[in-house]
């Protein structure tokens, strides 16, 4: 087991590549924290994993509100003593062209993907600092590397991200904390909008040299080999699991 002894950190974790990397790294000996604004003690991801016969704190959490989070971050520390991994995943998406945008689309989809990201990242940090390790895997999308239409305000927060991630690299690198990216494209409640309508779809498909989805469980490995020690000399990247739709 690659994460035996391993704390991480879950957002977005009630569902979709939440759920999956939840089960991925409890598969792989971590203890996990889950966090969403919706996750419940009596959800499926949080049974599954105890019958693991892994640990399991869960936290209903906005990661858009800054005190949430650091709440979140004592109440691990208090449980655990330690955090070695954050996979920093909740993420929203309100679509509309840019002039019909309104500011509150703007600004949820912003506090939600970025300011979010940000808020966990920092919280984490100051541990990992003491601890002299840690693993931070973010979460950006095509969106945020290539731009897409109807998305401005995610493909701002995303993009964001990925920047976020480099400069938080550097700066934590010092420390021995790595932090990267992953760019990933699965079937999730986000994604249903283009799976659901054919024409959308098929085009859509034309774009992946694979020629479809990924499933969300396709993505757990890879935030498992970032998280783990197999990765230690890999830090400020970013891992596209498009099925070859971006390639940098």
């Amino acid at each position: 087991m690659r994460l035996k002894g391993n704390v991480a950190i879950v957002t977005g974790a009630s569902k979709g590549i939440g759920e999956a990397v939840s089960l991925a790294l409890a598969g792989e000996g971590a203890d996990l924290v889950l966090a969403s604004r919706s996750i419940k003690e009596e959800d499926p991801v949080v049974h599954k994993i105890r019958k693991m016969g892994r640990r399991v704190l869960v936290r209903q959490v906005d990661v858009g509100n800054s005190g949430q989070v650091f709440d979140m971050v004592r109440n691990t520390m208090d449980e655990y003593g330690h955090i070695d991994v954050l996979f920093n995943n909740a993420g929203i998406f309100k679509p509309a062209m840019l002039w019909k945008m309104s500011l509150d689309q703007w600004d949820e989809v912003l506090r939600i993907n970025l300011s979010g990201t940000f808020y966990c990242l920092q919280a984490v940090a100051k541990p990992m600092i003491e601890q002299k390790k840690g693993s931070i895997i973010n979460v950006t999308s095509s969106a945020g590397l290539i731009g897409t239409i109807g998305q401005v305000n995610y493909t701002a927060a995303k993009g964001g991200v990925h920047a976020l991630t480099k400069s938080a690299a550097k700066e934590l690198a010092r420390h021995n904390i790595r932090v990267n990216t992953i760019a990933p494209l699965a079937e999730t409640d986000m994604t249903q909008v283009i799976a659901s309508d054919p024409k959308f779809k098929e085009k859509y498909l034309e774009r992946i040299p694979l020629g479809r989805f990924g499933k969300p469980e396709e993505i757990g490995p890879a935030v498992v080999f970032l998280a783990s020690d197999d990765s230690s000399y890999i830090t400020g990247q970013t891992l596209c699991i498009d099925g070859g739709m971006i390639m940098l």
